[in-house]
């Protein structure tokens, strides 16, 4: 592409990044594109619900038959591992689009207690996981259960900040296996966020780049260390016509890359001093 059309191509993406910002083009959120979505994690969970019963199908790398000792190494050597999840059901979302991926790192020398009391501490989130997440905080704690708030910010092109809230249960299966289920409440997209005409819109409207998130955490002490697996199930937008080649990489591409991002600084954390 020469400079000429490098230049109507910065232009067009200003001018579209001002008209999304500008409230163009919204995407509320409608009945049908909620209960396909909550059909679809009912039966993700009870998929779930039963691999983290038994030791041999908790971890995700264990169940890839001839490919689990390659990813075990990959692991051991320290590599983020995301992958697109098998789909469990109909991934049809009527005006959505549905994002199923799976990852693991692992962390030598550390034991499980030490992964999971750095995910139940909501209030560092926002320290951990910057600049993804720009404010948290634990709302409420009963036992193994929380409720916690985060602002989210993210960025393909156009950026985005979000308010979201969360409730989490952990559970111990074993002395050496944790796992947590963590679905949002709350997902409200942020206007004019950090200035003084900031507002919220009412969740399910606005750009629908992000309308629900759950991750369900397995947390595994073995092999000197502790393995950390997230499985991330998003709903977002369906492509608009016409401003496809804008919001495209945004709902798909950000689903894999904010997961491989966590796992990187969940690993990071617990290495460090």
């Amino acid at each position: 592409m020469g400079v000429s059309g490098r230049v109507v191509r910065l232009v067009l993406i200003s001018s579209c990044a001002l008209t999304i910002g500008a409230g163009a083009d919204a995407a509320d959120l409608s009945p049908k594109t909620v209960a396909a979505f909550d059909r679809y994690v009912q039966v993700a969970e009870r998929r779930i619900g039963q691999e983290v019963r038994q030791p041999q199908s908790f971890l995700w790398a264990d169940t890839l038959g001839p490919r689990k000792a390659d990813v075990l190494a990959r692991l051991q050597r320290g590599e983020v591992i995301v992958e697109r999840m098998r789909a469990d059901g109909s991934t049809d979302v009527p005006d959505g689009l549905l994002h199923h991926w799976v990852g693991t790192v692992f962390v030598a020398g550390r034991h499980v207690g030490d992964a999971v009391a750095l995910m139940q501490d909501y209030n560092r989130h926002s320290v951990i996981f910057q600049p993804n997440v720009v404010q948290s905080r634990t709302i409420e704690r009963r036992g193994d259960t929380f409720k916690f708030f985060l602002r989210f910010y993210m960025k393909k092109v156009i950026g985005v900040t979000l308010n979201s809230e969360h409730e989490a249960q952990f559970t111990t299966a074993a002395p050496e296996r944790v796992y947590s289920y963590i679905r949002s409440t709350r997902v409200a997209e942020v206007v004019d966020a950090g200035t003084p005409s900031e507002h919220e819109e009412r969740p399910g409207q606005g750009h629908g780049f992000m309308w629900r998130l759950n991750t369900y955490w397995r947390f595994l002490e073995r092999d000197g260390g502790t393995y950390i697996q997230c499985e991330s199930i998003t709903l977002s937008r369906d492509m608009p016509f016409g401003l496809g080649w804008l919001i495209k990489p945004f709902v798909t591409e950000v689903p894999r890359e904010s997961l491989m991002f966590t796992l990187g600084r969940v690993r990071a954390a617990l290495v460090a001093p």
